[in-house]
């Protein structure tokens, strides 16, 4: 929370009420009373160590504060900022101590051992009673420390950020943060009301681990860490490894905990009995922010899966749901890479979204954005006063496309970070799949880099190895640790090996976005229909690749906005001609090899750019509109392609080998007319055939397998249920002894304008 923004003392949890408030509007009293009766004065600190304690730059605040045997009894001291007194409550004791000023207090009392305490923290015309925080051992283990310190805690969330807990029968809220360059780090919340001089944290060796216990903190305190920088200033941060934040602008971290009981267990259990490519897979992605503006989490729970499951999607991918400040970077620069955005709710509620979804029958995919991290002073950039998420070479750190910082992948604690950030998000939300974003950001030195603005690897080459490791650990890490998951590239180029195992020298995917048969198909689409001959092969291209690697073929965001213009409105022509257009190549897409992702409002033919301030054009598909007949048709064709593809082994059985495809006609340039066969792992086929005239062609041969004894369309994108003219093949098609694209047998097709029809036996 910046300090223009503080809240109210009425914010705080109820959960945080057993803490001690300290208003910044009450200053230390000058005078020091005389210690009281029975009450020793303690040995004074050295001035140094006094210091570096009210400075918040002491490495070890435990070892000078809370209690302690000695020579003569044990000594009390505490740091109570604003405090007029302090008493140390026990069985049969009660004694105040000795003010020494700036907030310390201190003692020394005749007793033979450190008693179960309490402090009596007074004010003016109010006293509260709480534990002291400095009374505690370390809450984090030896073994968290051994692994964060390798660089292997693959459960890294369960040891750092906040986690409410019992500790030494108490309970409150543990507080860790890795800060290895940070002189001290200082805790501070709405349960000071921002005031961060009465909470020091202990470093906890060479790890870099800062801790606090702080008893009677619960859920909802708002929180983040003061870090005294290697320079002496001060910088006030929210928690990397948060599990809740604000609602932006606001920025502060939520001690938080999860209560949500999961009922998709039936789902958990079958969802790896297929590898998702041989699986069908058909993918709505969601903006969820402005899939129905305004709708929470629980909200989109009632809507969202209903309306995927109708159209027959398999899986859903959702934009970046991790915390980011800015709504338009559609949440592609993260700052709270541990918590879902608050926008739309709690975690918790987030989880209610994932669970519906699986209780439709529906897999999640969400977005994940390790490539870069925005600068934001109050999130991960230069954290602890020196680089430490970001490359310590600037021409490494800095991202030239978006103004934004690379991670240094070649640290092992901020590979940790990311690894287990990829777990967490499907053991923690029952995700089912990670799309990675930007994946060639991250595997090329030079990429979008002038000669002079980037440094080789040690081999001369512009391959980045440390971010191959970390997706490569990433990947065996997800597929080891949650059966069922799959990974998927976002990487636009020819980088070998994407989807090969890591054990095979791969980078270990599961799938791959196939970028350039989008570019390719979308730009044949974009011409007019007389000129598509001079460009047929943008739609044959990308078999000669096809089985390089396991593919997604993508019509996402990144293709509807930035003046790009919506699907349809790509197409050449008038509204109907728009529309024939956009129906022919959803069918021809869907029955090409790979799996296949449509953004939001493509399925009922959105003519606008996708804006993340107004969602999708639903008035479209209004009753009250003129034209939503129109809109709907697509839609409905959506549902039956959808629906087709499932319930056809021959359309994903066999996505990634040869053995699933066979071009049937590949050449006819001049007619803009396609057609293939895909086959299912028993050999049972299905004919596709597009013609991407404007002009229905009579008697079209097509040369069929000769052991097909009859044909029969089952998917045609100009029925006029779509919005078509009605050109159909209604009754059952027997192959005639006529040659034709090199088969002895043919079947004679009326095919109609604009678009694409399926067959089958």
């Amino acid at each position: 929370m910046s300090a223009a923004r503080q809240p109210s003392p009425t914010v705080r949890d109820k959960a945080a009420t057993a803490a001690e408030p300290t208003p910044k509007a009450r200053t230390p009293r000058a005078r020091k009373p005389a210690a009281p009766q029975g009450l020793a004065p303690a040995p004074a600190l050295d001035a140094g160590e006094r210091a570096r304690l009210l400075e918040g730059r002491h490495h070890d605040p435990h070892a000078v504060l809370g209690a302690r045997p000695e020579l003569g009894g044990v000594s009390f001291r505490a740091l109570r900022p604003y405090a007029k007194s302090v008493t140390v409550i026990a069985d049969g004791l009660r004694a105040e101590l000795h003010d020494d000023g700036d907030g310390l207090f201190s003692g020394v009392l005749p007793l033979p051992e450190v008693p179960e305490y309490r402090l009596l923290v007074g004010y003016d015309g109010d006293e509260i009673e709480v534990h002291d925080p400095y009374r505690f051992l370390p809450a984090l283990g030896e073994l968290d420390l051994h692994l964060i310190g390798e660089g292997r805690h693959e459960e890294l969330w369960t040891a750092l950020g906040s986690r409410v807990m019992e500790h030494q029968g108490v309970t409150g809220t543990r507080f860790t943060v890795w800060a290895p360059n940070a002189q001290g780090v200082r805790v501070t919340g709405d349960f000071s009301y921002w005031d961060a001089g009465a909470y020091p944290m202990r470093s906890l060796g060479s790890t870099g681990v800062w801790e606090l216990f702080l008893p009677g903190i619960g859920e909802g305190t708002l929180y983040k860490y003061d870090i005294t920088r290697p320079d002496g200033g001060h910088t006030v941060r929210a928690d990397p490894m948060a599990r809740r934040a604000e609602v932006p602008p606001a920025t502060a971290s939520i001690v938080t905990d999860s209560h949500h009981t999961w009922q998709d267990a039936e789902w958990m259990a079958a969802r790896g009995a297929r590898p998702a490519h041989l699986a069908p897979m058909s993918i709505y992605e969601v903006h969820l922010a402005s899939w129905r503006p305004g709708l929470s989490y629980r909200e989109l729970a009632e809507q969202l899966p209903a309306y995927v499951r109708e159209l027959g999607f398999t899986h859903v991918e959702l934009m970046p749901v991790a915390e980011h400040p800015f709504g338009g970077s559609w949440g592609y620069q993260v700052t709270g890479y541990y918590a879902p955005t608050s926008r739309m709710g709690t975690p918790d509620d987030f989880r209610f979204l994932v669970d519906a979804l699986h209780r439709a029958g529906i897999g999640v995919i969400v977005d994940w954005v390790p490539a870069h991290f925005p600068r934001d002073e109050w999130a991960l950039a230069e954290f602890d006063g020196r680089p430490l998420y970001e490359h310590h070479d600037p021409r490494r750190a800095a991202h030239p496309d978006w103004g934004t910082l690379e991670f240094d992948y070649g640290r092992k604690e901020v590979r940790n970070f990311l690894v287990a950030n990829a777990v967490y998000w499907c053991e923690e939300f029952h995700i089912d799949g990670l799309r990675v974003d930007a994946v060639a950001s991250m595997l090329y030195l030079d990429y979008s880099r002038d000669e002079g603005q980037w440094v080789p690897n040690e081999h001369g080459g512009r391959e980045n190895w440390d971010a191959v490791a970390l997706l490569q650990e990433m990947n065996a890490t997800v597929y080891r640790r949650c059966p069922g998951v799959v990974t998927i590239a976002e990487e636009s180029t020819a980088w070998e090996g994407v989807t090969r195992p890591t054990d095979a020298g791969g980078l270990g995917f599961g799938l791959k976005w196939n970028m350039g048969w989008m570019h390719d198909t979308l730009r044949y689409m974009a011409k007019e229909p007389v000129h598509r001959k001079y460009h047929h092969h943008d739609m044959t291209f990308g078999m000669i690749y096809a089985y390089s690697e396991n593919y997604v073929l993508p019509i996402s965001h990144d293709e509807v906005v930035h003046g790009k213009r919506a699907l349809v409105s790509k197409m050449p022509g008038d509204w109907w001609q728009q529309r024939a257009s956009h129906r022919a190549y959803l069918g021809f897409m869907w029955a090409h090899p790979g799996k296949q992702l449509l953004f939001m409002g493509q399925e009922f033919a959105q003519g606008a750019e996708w804006s993340e301030e107004r969602g999708p054009d639903w008035w479209l598909v209004d009753p009250g509109y003129s034209a939503a007949g129109d809109h709907r048709g697509v839609r409905d064709l959506v549902r039956d392609l959808n629906h087709t593809y499932t319930a056809t082994p021959a359309l994903w059985e066999r996505d990634t080998v040869p053995e699933g495809f066979a071009w049937v006609e590949a050449d006819a340039t001049d007619d803009n007319v396609f057609a293939f066969l895909r086959y299912a792992q028993d050999g049972s086929p299905l004919l596709a055939v597009s013609n991407f005239c404007p002009v229905v062609r009579h008697g079209y041969r097509i040369g069929v397998p000769e052991q097909v004894a009859q044909w029969h369309e089952v998917l045609n994108t100009d029925s006029e249920a779509y919005g078509g003219s009605g050109v159909r093949h209604l009754q059952p098609m027997r192959p005639e002894p006529v040659p034709a694209q090199g088969r002895p047998v043919s079947l004679r097709l009326t095919l109609p304008p604009m678009a694409t029809i399926w067959l089958r036996p």
